[in-house]
């Protein structure tokens, strides 16, 4: 054993190369995204990596693997889980040979998502077993061991880190190469009884899964990931993932300690080893994100055991209903249930606030050029812009405000046929960036074609997925294996599932743009452009521009009109921020006395 200091999720990878995965499959979402970029990395080219189309696709990929007795490991966001949620449905039903863990990394805020879903309610509706790890090195460990469980019964299981066990750095103890598991897969072996799911096979299983579930809730109430710390008083604090850290946290310095229950298998729930911790008190405080999971099933206990222990938390608003719980969030909800007295330092802080910094497109991406063209060319008929999941959905932001709706990736193809099918006057446009077009918007397309939409498709084609750190995808034509394969070509996907007006372009020519949208948007049916131009990240900037000022004559159009940040005020002047300015000449073509110079 060595140490090694990493980021949560680098560990959670380590842990999963340590444990002898042999495959891993996923899609790029923070905060999961790191997973599987660092198994790529420390790959020997015994584990096959890629990065998928889509959840579903990565899901299903790892099945199989899974049922040829492998070591599968799949990667998501919460929102993720929402397109793999079919396959794994009916996988519970079916189960797996190999050891398979479904790596789904929460978001409680949400910092960089749609929603605040927990993972720990998906794992009791799909009656998946879940493990919940608390710190970097728990969850190094964990996996290795959630990969014996999933192959002991026989099921998939859920690994749910949140973004702060994901994102958080420590020195973590990890084993040395030689004592590394190494998995062999037996291979496929054909048995329809097992693999071919029918009505009758599904009673059978579910029969099955719910004993087995029964028989997991006493494993684990001694389980040595789940505990019991016992305190001085008879009162206790029952909690999990970062919650759990907070609270050793608050508490490690005070003469009266509260008893701790750690739950580190939310479900099924270590019924057992509950009983024992509510027995020891007589008030309970649940501190969880971000559903009252623990909190129900304490509750349950009670009732079931005839236990008299009061449970507080998020059902009797003892804990905020949503968000993150941060470490001065937990010391105040702690202090409040004992009855501390909270020292000034706890309450406030002379720390003066940071500056608000909203979330913007960046200097020179292309993408703002993309909108801007669209915007000056509707300018004054009754449009609707459906956004969609990526750096884009930034397009609503002022100045440009060119993004009305964004429901899901993908989902803005679909939402812009609805709006005009009820107001079939509106002209109506969706952005799509790359990415998202192969993941999840063909299938729109494909309607909207079927269907005999009048719609305007855009694919903002930056040639790389750079929301979530610029990974490849089928458009690039590069695997994460690192192999070069064939470029899909996106326009001639969009020809062939029926697109008849498909216009191709780069934004950054703004006039050409601006003509190519006008033409474009006035032809009967589905209509497509394809917006080329690379991501400002991916490429060494040009020179930047400059305001000649003897010229500029101050009417800041070149600010008021598309909000670069490369471009701002000094002196009362409108200048130019060189070392975030790429050259992109977007601002040039705006100003009307040609004051910016490349």
């Amino acid at each position: 054993m060595h140490k090694e200091f990493m980021m949560g999720n680098e560990a959670i990878a380590m842990g999963a190369v340590a444990a002898g995965v042999n495959l891993v499959a996923g899609y790029p979402g923070t905060p999961s995204t790191e997973v599987l970029e660092t198994v790529a990395k420390a790959n020997d080219g015994s584990i096959y990596v890629e990065w998928s189309v889509n959840e579903k696709a990565a899901m299903e990929l790892a099945a199989g693997a899974a049922y040829s007795g492998a070591r599968t490991l799949v990667t998501m966001k919460q929102v993720g889980l929402n397109v793999a949620s079919d396959p794994l449905m009916s996988l519970e039903y079916v189960g797996v040979k190999g050891g398979m863990v479904i790596l789904v990394a929460d978001d409680p805020g949400p910092i960089s998502s749609q929603t605040e879903q927990d993972t720990r309610t998906f794992a009791m509706f799909s009656k998946v077993p879940c493990f919940d790890p608390t710190s970097a090195q728990e969850a190094y460990e964990m996996i290795g061991e959630a990969f014996d469980y999933s192959e002991k019964y026989n099921t998939p299981v859920f690994f749910r880190p949140t973004t702060r066990v994901c994102h958080a750095y420590a020195s973590v103890e990890v084993k040395d190469e030689r004592d590394y598991y190494y998995n062999r897969p037996e291979g496929f072996v054909k048995d329809s009884s097992r693999w071919v799911i029918f009505p009758k096979l599904s009673n059978k299983n579910h029969a099955l899964i719910e004993k087995r579930n029964r028989e997991l809730q006493e494993v684990f109430s001694s389980y040595s990931r789940n505990a019991f710390i016992k305190g001085s008083c008879r009162k206790g604090i029952a909690a999990n993932g970062i919650s759990f850290a907070h609270t050793l946290e608050t508490i490690k310095d005070k003469e009266e300690k509260p008893s701790v229950l750690k739950i580190a298998t939310p479900f099924p729930f270590p019924e057992a080893l509950a009983v024992e911790f509510l027995k020891a008190n007589d008030e309970v405080l649940c501190i969880e994100e971000l559903d009252p999971v623990i909190e129900r099933e304490l509750i349950f206990v009670c009732g079931k055991y005839g236990l008299n222990t009061k449970i507080r938390g998020k059902l009797t608003d003892d804990i905020a209903l949503s968000g993150e719980n941060s470490r001065d969030d937990v010391t105040g909800y702690i202090s409040k249930l004992m009855g501390w007295e909270m020292k000034a330092s706890e309450i406030s802080s002379d720390a003066p606030e940071l500056p608000v910094r909203p979330p913007v497109l960046c200097a020179g991406c292309p993408h703002r050029a993309s909108f801007y063209a669209v915007k000056k060319a509707m300018k004054g008929r009754d449009t609707i812009f459906a956004g969609d999941i990526g750096c884009y959905t930034l397009g609503n932001a002022m100045p440009l405000d060119m993004v009305d709706t964004c429901l899901c990736m993908g989902a803005g193809v679909n939402i812009a046929q609805g709006v005009g099918r009820i107001r079939p006057d509106t002209k109506t446009f969706s952005f799509v960036g790359d990415s998202t077009f192969f993941a999840s918007a063909i299938t729109g397309v494909v309607n909207a074609v079927y269907n005999g939409a009048d719609t305007t498709i855009v694919i903002l084609d930056n040639s790389t997925t750079a929301m979530t750190g610029h990974q490849p995808h089928p458009g690039t034509g590069k695997t994460m294996m690192g192999e070069i394969n064939s470029r899909i070509d996106i326009e001639a996907v969009l020809r062939g599932v029926g697109v008849q007006t498909v216009e191709r372009i780069n934004p950054l020519e703004l006039d050409n743009a601006v003509e190519c949208v006008k033409k474009t948007a006035d032809k009967p049916g589905v209509k497509a452009i394809i917006f080329e131009s690379p991501c400002a990240m991916l490429f060494k900037p040009k020179k930047a521009a400059a305001v000649n000022h003897d010229k500029c004559i101050d009417c800041r159009k070149c600010i008021k009109e598309i909000g670069c940040p490369g471009l701002v005020i000094q002196d009362s002047k409108v200048v130019v921020d060189s070392s975030l300015c790429n050259g992109c000449g977007l601002c040039s073509k705006i100003c009307p006395v040609a004051a910016i110079e490349l």
